[in-house]
């Protein structure tokens, strides 16, 4: 079983290569929203890995949000672009549950209760959920704008860990005993290797015509300042 991953959700651009649960290639690019310019060439990289070890794919799995609009746009018209060419199945992985994953493989605290990953969406906004040990989903996902008093009930019943670049900026907000933060995780393609291929093996595959990511929110454009 040998599969391609695709993750472009935030400012990460990163694709990696899995055969029978084990990382046989990765590359990973953190310096903003380049994902026009750096997914192809680590795709191409990818591919020539492939070739050159005499092994083909048998499925590609992309990150589907939620997450930045224009990034998973990108990372989900690539993936369903090689699917189409290359006549493969396609996988869609909640981004949540990746960052999850990479947590649950990080943390060292034994007494967490809950994991909740957040992920940036503007001002004092994340796209978040609360999982458990098991990636159980226990609260669905939603937009929330973070305060003082955000997940107080939670909170007061759980030690939850909070981490991702939206959990960052909520450090200096919920300051709640039970609250704690792992910093530097990241949505990363060889953290999807397990939720795919627990997918594949199950035959749950998306449509590659009509799938779509999950925004959780409408695209909303911007108009530049003028100089004053």
């Amino acid at each position: 079983m040998i599969i391609l991953h695709i993750e472009t959700s935030t400012t990460v651009c990163s694709v990696a290569l899995s055969e029978d649960s084990q990382c046989i290639f990765s590359r990973s690019n953190g310096d903003g929203l380049n994902h026009a310019t750096m997914l192809s060439p680590f795709i191409q990289e990818a591919m020539d890995f492939l070739k050159n070890s005499h092994k083909n794919l048998d499925a590609v799995a992309v990150s589907g949000g939620p997450g930045s609009y224009t990034g998973l746009r990108i990372g989900v018209s690539t993936a369903k672009g090689l699917c189409y060419g290359l006549e493969l199945p396609l996988i869609a992985v909640d981004t949540l549950e990746i960052i999850t994953m990479a947590a649950i493989k990080k943390n060292r605290d034994e007494d967490i209760d809950l994991f909740c990953p957040m992920i940036d969406a503007r001002r004092m906004e994340v796209y978040t959920a609360f999982y458990n040990s098991r990636l159980k989903c226990i609260e669905a996902v939603s937009a929330d704008i973070i305060t003082p008093d955000s997940y107080q009930e939670i909170l007061n019943s759980n030690k939850v860990l909070f981490f991702g670049n939206g959990a960052e900026k909520c450090m200096e907000v919920i300051k709640h005993e039970h609250a704690l933060y792992l910093p530097d995780i990241i949505p990363l393609a060889e953290n999807m290797i397990f939720l795919a291929e627990e997918k594949y093996q199950q035959q749950v595959f998306v449509n590659v015509a009509y799938y779509e990511p999950f925004y959780l929110k409408e695209f909303q454009a911007t108009t530049p300042k003028k100089n004053l």
